[in-house]
């Protein structure tokens, strides 16, 4: 096998945040104690990831209590921590105190996110749920619908960044739509361009059902900061290897 390395030359080119959850899918399928989760994040790390990301679902279907603890202490870049809003949830952020936290929508009965916060829904309760976290040192991400409502919202409860939820235009891709997949990278970059002129200073990142086949498009945006990638990247990783599955994603983003 040929070993890919990513060209790094380009400073504007978005960074790459590996979600490893689906490690820790493969371990509770089992109930055993491997494979490790943080072996796993250790492992994106040197292969070049920029961060980790891990969703600690309130029913813990895969990333557990301990899990957070552990890879909070031993990462050398940066932890982002997926979560809902719940109280329970905060008191576990600020006392972990990862780098990021990314507030996300959750249902018991779905098989992953389904879709994005319903920020202006709720402005009053994130706004003050933010700037708990703000005081406890962590930096806030809200994860949303590229839709402009929602992008105030997000600017209005003062998070720090917004990832930009890229799951419908990854399935039209797999349905093979390309007029629709272009009408969602067009959704995308309109949601880009809206965010940047309500708040300069907050960070654009995106994510959902990139695949090496698709990521391209949306790394090619002027604006975005990072891509969050974790299925496909770990499904690549079963056939390849951690280290080289991180090196491919970086070069389909980065070609």
């Amino acid at each position: 096998m040929t070993t890919l390395s990513p060209d790094s030359s380009s400073s504007k080119k978005p960074l790459l945040g590996v979600n490893i959850d689906h490690v820790a899918t493969l371990r509770q399928a089992r109930g055993v104690d491997y494979p490790s989760p943080l072996a796993a994040a250790l492992l994106c790390e040197q292969a070049g990831a920029d961060g980790i990301t891990i969703h600690l679902r309130e029913d813990r279907r895969h990333i557990q209590d301990a899990d957070v603890y552990e890879i909070a202490a031993q990462l050398t870049t940066r932890l982002n921590l997926e979560m809902a809003a719940t109280t329970e949830m905060l008191a576990i952020a600020c006392e972990v105190q990862p780098f990021w936290v990314c507030l996300v929508p959750e249902k018991r009965a779905e098989l992953t996110t389904e879709g994005g916060l319903d920020v202006a829904g709720q402005v009053a309760w994130l706004t003050d749920y933010i700037s708990k976290l703000h005081d406890a040192g962590i930096k806030v991400s809200l994860f949303i619908d590229p839709n402009e409502t929602q992008i105030k919202a997000a600017v209005a409860c003062q998070a720090d960044a917004i990832e930009l939820h890229t799951g419908a235009y990854a399935e039209m891709g797999l349905a093979n739509d390309t007029a629709g997949q272009q009408t969602e990278l067009q959704r995308i970059k309109q949601a880009v361009s809206i965010a940047q002129q309500a708040d300069s200073d907050m960070l654009i990142n995106a994510g959902h059902g990139l695949t090496r086949d698709n990521v391209n498009a949306i790394a090619q945006i002027e604006g975005i900061y990072e891509l969050n990638i974790g299925h496909a990247l770990i499904a690549d990783a079963v056939f390849v290897g951690l280290i080289q599955a991180v090196i491919m994603m970086k070069v389909a983003m980065h070609q």
